[in-house]
């Protein structure tokens, strides 16, 4: 089997993929309608996107149908990041990593895409029933098979399984040293944004020692970071932050000193708060490509802005120094 890596020369780097969870899985539904979902896709490209990033799960499946949409006589300007491993029932999630599944799921996104071709095709979560080596050695064969071009692997869960002195990646990182063995990472996908800056302890520079991509999940630390929430301001029920530790009325009010910090720099470059954190998120290395979600043409326009903006030395010093976001266990 041929044992190639795109890495991170074909990420797209020193630009803002665009996260199309939001628009059909996690957040309100009430925005949810595929128009909206659709513009917001043409306008992210036609302002210089490429990275698209989605998984079966979403919806289930339905975002993977959006996406198959809104690419239809555009494929060739997009990068399409698709995921496995996880299925959705009515009140729970399951990994599932068996082979044949795997198989099975990858024809199932290849079809509702309307491609014949994944660019980088995501473990989601590996299955505790399936050793991690099983289950990649299965996405390696999909690779020489021509139905997808290169592998990624999503970061454990923030509070899965930790060792009691653990760093938060050390067992994402024990994972990936074991299926590089197999066959090449090319990306990593995990949590990073101003207020998680936990992967630039260990995750990224792993990455950045073996040329593997980091696409920055959550970057606008679930539209926190944008400044266009207000603290006690309620969530639909269906909406993840409803029920995030970090988005309660208090939390919220007591990490505002976070948005202001950003909104200070933003106002020096003539940006938004979400440009300045999208910003900080690409000068922490030249692999790593923030991949914000959004459902919203307007946003998804001003956050590919971000790739433009310089942030200063003292910017980033600025930045480095605002307080660390609470939890509501702190």
């Amino acid at each position: 089997m041929e044992r190639r890596s795109l890495g991170a020369a074909a990420l797209a780097v020193g630009a803002v993929g665009l996260g199309c969870m939001p628009m059909s899985w996690a957040y309100g539904a009430s925005r949810q309608r595929g128009d909206h979902a659709l513009r917001a896709v043409h306008a992210a490209l036609d302002a210089g996107v490429q990275l698209l990033d989605t998984a079966d799960m979403y919806g289930p499946f339905t975002n993977e149908l959006l996406l198959g949409r809104a690419l239809k006589g555009r494929r060739a300007e997009a990068f399409l990041s698709t995921k496995c491993g996880l299925l959705v029932g009515d009140q729970h999630i399951v990994a599932n990593g068996r082979p044949g599944y795997v198989r099975r799921a990858c024809d199932a996104s290849l079809r509702r895409l309307q491609t014949d071709v994944i660019d980088l095709y995501q473990l989601h979560r590996a299955d505790p029933e399936v050793p991690v080596e099983e289950t990649w050695g299965a996405m390696a064969e999909l690779v020489a098979a021509g139905k997808v071009r290169a592998l990624g692997l999503c970061a454990i869960g923030a509070r899965a399984s930790r060792r009691p002195g653990a760093r938060l990646h050390d067992g994402t990182i024990r994972q990936l040293e074991r299926v590089q063995q197999v066959f090449p990472v090319s990306a990593v996908q995990a949590e990073l944004s101003v207020w998680s800056p936990q992967a630039l302890e260990s995750l990224l520079p792993w990455c950045a020692a073996r040329g593997v991509g980091f696409l920055a999940a959550m970057p606008l630390g679930n539209g926190y970071l944008t400044g266009t929430l207000t603290p006690g301001q309620g969530f639909e029920p269906e909406d993840l932050r409803a029920r995030h530790p970090r988005f309660t009325a208090e939390m919220m009010a007591a990490n505002q000193p976070v948005v202001v910090g950003l909104r200070r720099v933003a106002e020096r470059h003539g940006a938004t708060p979400a440009q300045v954190a999208l910003a900080w998120v690409l000068r922490q290395g030249p692999q790593v490509v923030p991949v914000p979600g959004t459902k919203r043409e307007r946003w998804a326009v001003e956050n590919a802005g971000a790739a433009g903006l310089a942030l200063t030395a003292r910017d980033l010093a600025e930045i480095d120094r605002l307080p660390p976001a609470r939890e509501s266990w702190d």
